[in-house]
């Protein structure tokens, strides 16, 4: 599947609710750098709440670090911002017994599935329309794999996925560019302790 070419054919069927209204989509965020350019984007097709939700990234310094890199997007784009709560410990339960998996194996899909099953749950409990994750942008990171945990949940919580695999069309590329335009930090690794 062509998770790009589905996200442009979503867009492109997207009408607008009631009075113009935008559809709401909760957006897991990993990080600012990638939310960046998802931010630039979907800002213009759907009404955006950025959903911080990464116990994965260690230490608690490097995460509030990621954190606070968010009040510069914020100042550019017109979207909400939600941090969820730090669970380290949910993390190291979710990915116990996998840790010596190599980067991109089964450890990171159950990383993966923690934070989109949070996200799914979020946008099933508030009335969101859609979620999705900005995750896709990373070049290590498997759109098949991200889109498959998506499209399940979606099916167990009734609320729709955004396909994506915004790496493509220069995606990757000009979050680097937006980066350094807002003065945004760039991490060099995911965040999880067992990559670094």
């Amino acid at each position: 599947m062509n998770y790009q070419s589905t996200l442009e054919n979503i867009i492109c069927g997207l009408s607008l609710g009631t009075g113009g209204k935008k559809p709401s989509l909760l957006m897991h965020a990993c990080c600012a750098p990638c939310s960046s350019y998802v931010l630039e984007c979907l800002c213009g097709h759907f009404d955006i709440t950025l959903y911080y939700y990464n116990p994965n990234i260690m230490p608690y310094d490097e995460y509030a670090l990621r954190l606070g890199e968010f009040d510069k997007l914020l100042a550019a784009f017109p979207v909400r911002f939600e941090a969820g709560e730090y669970e380290s410990e949910t993390y190291r339960a979710a990915v116990r017994g996998l840790e010596g998996e190599r980067e991109g194996g089964s450890r990171c899909a159950a990383c993966f599935g923690l934070r989109l099953r949070r996200t799914a749950e979020k946008a099933k409990k508030e009335g969101y329309d859609w979620f999705c994750t900005t995750l896709t942008v990373g070049p290590n990171k498997k759109a098949e794999v991200i889109n498959g945990i998506g499209a399940s949940l979606s099916s167990e919580y009734g609320v729709n996925w955004l396909y994506s695999d915004f790496k493509k069309r220069g995606g990757y590329q000009r979050s680097i560019e937006l980066c350094k335009k807002y003065g945004i930090y760039r991490q060099n690794y995911c965040g999880c302790r067992f990559t670094t």
